[in-house]
């Protein structure tokens, strides 16, 4: 009796252990995979890759940031823990078996001491719940679609903040460039104003708003370097590294001028409530609660349970053996209007979820209206901006040649070079604009994936040996 005693604590321990660390439902295989991008021929976890030696490109700097970023690890690990529920809600459909043992030993005044052991096995299996089980299980099911729907969001977010991150950066770089070419055309102005008055040929006037121009280009410049600075810290941070340590970028192409974007924006909007993730997860959170509503009314229904035991007893020397077999019926009669309230509760649930949902299909239709005229305006800013800095850049050619030449002023001067600055800056501010619109209209539609990065990749510059990495570029 004692060592089958020991023997059925030994395989209960065991079998306690192997299916905790088993998935006898296969429940890891419905959730989403990590939130990574797969480079062209990897392998195995994206996540688990190096580091990428030298300047990182678009693609890398987004997997990066999916990789390493905490939002994206958190809505991970949510949606495992959705699919370990509905595994819970699997095994309600299996039986149960309990072992129960004891070992007793007792003694009185009169009597001398005995030995009291018994063992015993009891297996339940609910046949009938009316609906209970079913309703719980599609609950589960659609919670966990709901939760996969969401990290498709979030991954779609972090993807959209690290693609701002590397604009941004590349925006700042190509800004700080334009304030070291405005300034080297000041000191250029400065200089030629300086000779002609050390000539006799210029009024002082003329010396001091040079200078003025060239101090300010000066200030200009010295804010880009901050602001560069301040760039590169977002891009490191994004990418889960300190904001301290460099980030080189390969070089993104500025002068190509993209098609002119075509699209009907109705049947964008259509495109999008059916792609877009989050109203995924929002109409999978409308049919979990009305699998709680079905689930609350049946949660007052009579159940139907098949139950089976068998036991061993030994008391002093004598053993007895039993065994019994019952078909269990339960009928709940009053539970304190408990029911009722858990019904109209879980109605109520299911009414916030639907206003939940319309709300958001209509944030849809405003999220793609607004990306796309965005996205029309920058393209257009882009082709404008490009023609307005090759004329900005031949009249202050003429201008600083004329006044070299001593027929032109030092105010025709100074007022192209601002004119130049300016279109400059705007020119890459619609560059910025145009390649975030793009990603924005994307991640509007629901469709911000890697095929968009090899899209944007052709116009933002490729790893190669003929570009040096932007930051050492302004490094040296």
């Amino acid at each position: 009796m004692r060592s089958a005693f020991y023997a059925l604590l030994l395989l209960s321990s065991y079998h306690s252990n192997s299916w905790a660390s088993s998935d006898p439902f296969g429940t890891e295989s419905l959730q989403p995979s990590k939130p990574a991008l797969r480079t062209q021929g990897a392998v195995g976890d994206p996540c688990a890759e190096a580091m990428p030696d030298g300047a990182l490109n678009l693609l890398e700097v987004v997997n990066m940031a999916l990789c390493n970023n905490p939002q994206t690890r958190e809505v991970w690990a949510n949606s495992r823990v959705y699919a370990a529920q509905l595994g819970v809600n699997k095994a309600d459909y299996l039986p149960n078996a309990n072992l129960n043992a004891s070992v007793s030993r007792s003694k009185t005044n009169t009597t001398p001491s005995a030995n009291q052991r018994s063992i015993g096995l009891t297996i339940s299996y609910l046949l009938y719940d009316f609906g209970l089980r079913a309703a719980n299980l599609e609950s589960a099911r659609q919670l966990l679609v709901s939760a996969s729907a969401t990290q498709d969001s979030t991954v779609q977010t972090i993807f959209l903040a690290a693609v701002q991150a590397y604009y941004q950066e590349q925006a700042t770089i190509t800004a700080l460039d334009a304030a070291l070419e405005s300034e080297r055309a000041a000191r250029e102005s400065f200089a030629a104003a300086e000779a002609r008055y050390n000539a006799g040929s210029a009024t002082p006037a003329d010396k001091l708003q040079a200078q003025t121009a060239y101090s300010q280009a000066t200030l200009n410049r010295i804010t880009a370097a901050g602001n560069l600075k301040n760039a590169q810290g977002t891009l490191a941070n994004m990418i889960g590294m300190d904001a301290n340590q460099n980030v080189s970028l390969v070089p993104a192409n500025t002068k190509a001028i993209p098609d002119e974007f075509e699209g009907e924006v109705d049947t964008l909007i259509e495109e999008a409530r059916l792609r877009r993730p989050d109203l995924q997860s929002a109409a999978a959170q409308i049919k979990a609660a009305q699998a709680s509503i079905d689930a609350a009314r049946a949660a007052g229904s009579p159940t139907i349970s098949l139950a089976a035991s068998a036991d061993q007893y030994n008391y002093s020397g004598n053993s007895s053996r039993g065994s019994s077999i019952s078909i269990n019926l339960n009928i709940p009669i009053f539970s304190g209007y408990a029911p009722t309230y858990r019904v109209r509760a879980a109605e109520a649930q299911m009414d916030a979820r639907s206003a939940q949902y319309e709300q958001l299909r209509l944030q849809v239709a405003l999220d793609v209206w607004t990306s796309y005229q965005q996205l029309t305006t920058a393209t257009q800013s882009l082709r404008t901006t490009a023609d307005l800095l090759n004329s900005a850049e031949l009249s202050e050619r003429v201008a600083l040649g004329r006044y070299k030449a001593g027929v032109g002023s030092i105010l025709d001067v100074l007022n192209a070079q601002s004119a130049l600055a300016s279109a400059r800056q705007q020119r890459i501010q619609s560059t910025f604009d145009w390649n975030i619109s793009r990603a924005t209209l994307a991640r509007a539609m629901g469709s911000l994936d890697s095929d968009l990065l090899q899209t944007l990749s052709d116009t933002s510059g490729q790893r190669n040996g003929d570009n040096p990495p932007l930051n050492d570029q302004q490094n040296n």
